[in-house]
C-alpha cells in the first residue's frame, strides 16, 4: 500500500533525531512481493529506500529524509510457525518481540532476547540493530537467536541467509552479517529463530547500595562467584528518582544504587544464594523472591526507566559497553563528565555484560541540541574506547554514531565494511547514512 508522505511519525524513530527534509513516499507493505516491487522502484530511480519496523530505534537508523521511500514492514506481523519439538519459529519482520516470546510461552519455549522495548519493537529491528536486552548475560543477543534470514537484496530479489538447524557451517555466515547490519546490505521480511525451554522456577533479588560505585563492584562479585544470572541490572539513585516520580514507588529512599538479579532454571533458587553471597559485603539492603508477581514488579520498574525519563526531558540515549571488570572506572569517569559539562547524566544499564545507558536530559523540543551535551557525548563515546570497549552494545550505530563508529574500527576494518556494502548494494539505495 503506497501512501502520500503525510505521517511524519514514520519519517522519524525514537531517538528524537529530526530528518532534513520530508520522505517522498510511505510503502505500508503488506507482503513480501509488495518489498520487492518497492526495492525494483528505488533501484530503478536510484532513490533512498528506508525500511522500518516500529520505529523504536534509538540511534537515528530509521530517519528518513528528503525524497526518500519509507518502507514500513509493521503489517508483515504473522508468527507463521512454532515447532516445539525442533525448537524453533518462523516469524515475518513486523512481529512485536513479547509477542513472540507470549506466544512461544504457551508451548513451554521462551525467545530469549529481551530488549527493553520488548512490548513495542519489532523482531525485524531486533534483527537490523542485533538488539539485546535484559536476558543478555547469560542467553546472548538476537544474533545468537537467529538461524536464517529471508532477506530481499538491493535488486528486488529474495534470498534465504542461513540454515534450518541448530548447527550447521555450511558456507560463508551471511545470515550473522546481516543481523546488524541495519537495512544497510538487505531487507529482512521474515526469520527462523531459535527457541529455549522456558525456565521452570525463578529467583529474582534487590539490593541497594550507598554508591553506584559499589553496585558495580559487586557486579564484579558475582561475575567471579560461578554464578551466571538471566538478568544482571544496575540504576543509579537519579534515575531511581525518575521512576518514583512516573510509577508512586519509593526506590530512590532505599539507595543511591539498585541492582536487580534474576537467576532461571531449576537450580534459580540454589544459585541466587551464590549471587547473594557475593553481593552482601557492599549492599546496604537486600532480598530475593521466588515470587512471579513481586518479580514482574522489580523487572517493569527497570523498563519504565527510559520513559520515566522521556518525562523530564528530552533524552539524548548513549548506549556503551565496557568489560565488566572496568564497569566501575566506567561509572566513575561518567559522573567526572557530568561535572565536567554541568550537564544531567542518569545512568542504567545491563550490567551483566557490561552495557550501560548514560542518558542526558535536556529540555523538550526538536532544536538541535545543546553543545554541552554533545561534548558530553563525545567524552562519553571516548571514555569507553579508553577503557576497551565499544561505543554502541546494542542500539545500533544508526546516523547519530556513525563517525565513532568508523573511529573504533580503524580505516582498514571500514574499508573492508564498505566493500562489503558495494557487493550487496551497488548502487548505495539502502539506508545510505547509516551505520558504517
Amino acid at each position: 500500500m503506497t501512501a502520500p508522505a503525510t505521517e511524519i511519525d514514520r519519517a522519524i524513530d525514537r531517538s528524537g533525531l529530526q530528518p532534513h527534509g520530508r520522505p517522498a513516499e510511505i510503502v505500508v507493505a503488506r507482503d513480501v512481493a509488495e518489498v520487492q516491487e518497492t526495492v525494483r522502484r528505488a533501484a530503478a530511480s536510484g532513490v533512498p529506500l528506508i525500511t522500518r519496523g516500529a520505529g523504536s530505534g534509538l540511534a537515528g537508523g530509521a530517519v528518513a529524509g528528503e525524497g526518500a521511500i519509507v518502507l514500513d514492514l509493521s503489517q508483515l506481523n504473522r508468527i507463521r510457525t512454532i515447532d516445539p519439538v525442533d525448537g524453533t519459529a518462523e516469524v515475518e519482520a513486523g512481529v512485536i518481540t513479547a509477542d513472540l516470546d507470549a506466544a512461544a510461552r504457551d508451548h513451554g519455549l521462551l525467545y530469549a532476547p529481551d530488549p527493553g522495548s520488548v512490548g513495542i519493537s519489532t523482531i525485524g529491528g531486533n534483527i537490523a540493530t542485533n538488539a539485546g536486552g535484559l536476558r543478555g548475560a547469560k542467553y546472548g543477543v538476537t544474533r545468537d537467536a537467529v538461524l536464517a534470514v529471508d532477506v530481499v537484496l538491493a535488486d528486488g530479489s529474495l534470498v534465504r541467509l542461513g540454515r534450518p538447524t541448530i548447527k550447521g557451517v555450511t558456507g560463508y555466515d551471511l545470515a550473522g552479517l546481516v543481523v546488524g547490519s541495519e537495512g544497510t546490505l538487505g531487507i529482512v521480511v521474515s526469520a527462523r529463530v531459535r527457541l529455549l525451554p522456558a525456565p521452570r522456577r525463578l529467583a529474582t533479588a534487590s539490593a541497594f547500595f550507598a554508591s553506584l560505585e559499589d553496585a558495580a563492584h559487586a557486579v564484579a562479585a558475582i561475575a567471579v562467584s560461578g554464578a551466571r544470572p538471566a538478568v544482571l541490572e544496575i540504576l543509579d539513585g537519579a534515575t531511581l528518582a525518575a521512576i518514583d516520580a512516573a510509577e508512586g514507588t519509593d526506590l530512590r529512599a532505599r539507595g543511591e544504587a539498585l541492582l536487580l538479579a534474576q537467576t532461571d532454571g531449576f537450580g534459580a533458587a540454589e544459585e541466587m544464594a551464590v549471587v547473594i553471597e557475593a553481593i552482601a559485603p557492599t549492599a546496604a539492603h537486600h532480598e530475593w523472591t521466588e515470587d512471579a508477581e513481586r518479580a514482574a514488579d522489580l523487572l517493569n520498574a527497570r523498563r519504565q526507566a527510559l520513559p520515566a525519563l522521556e518525562r523530564i526531558g528530552r533524552p539524548l540515549i548513549e548506549d556503551i559497553a565496557v568489560p565488566r571488570s572496568r564497569l566501575a572506572e566506567a561509572i566513575s569517569g561518567i559522573r567526572v563528565i557530568a561535572d565536567r559539562h554541568a550537564v544531567p547524566i542518569f545512568v542504567f544499564g545491563h550490567a551483566g555484560d557490561g552495557n550501560l545507558h548514560p542518558i542526558i536530559v535536556v529540555e523538550h523540543g526538536d532544536g538541535e541540541l545543546p553543545e554541552a551535551a554533545v561534548r558530553a557525548a563525545d567524552d562519553i563515546f571516548a571514555l569507553a574506547l579508553s577503557l576497551g570497549g565499544t561505543v554502541t552494545a546494542e542500539h545500533g550505530v544508526g546516523r547519530l554514531k556513525r563517525e565513532w563508529a568508523r573511529r573504533e574500527l580503524g580505516d582498514d576494518v571500514v574499508r573492508l565494511h564498505d566493500e562489503i556494502k558495494r557487493v550487496f548494494d551497488p548502487l548505495g539505495i539502502l539506508n545510505p547514512g547509516s551505520g558504517y
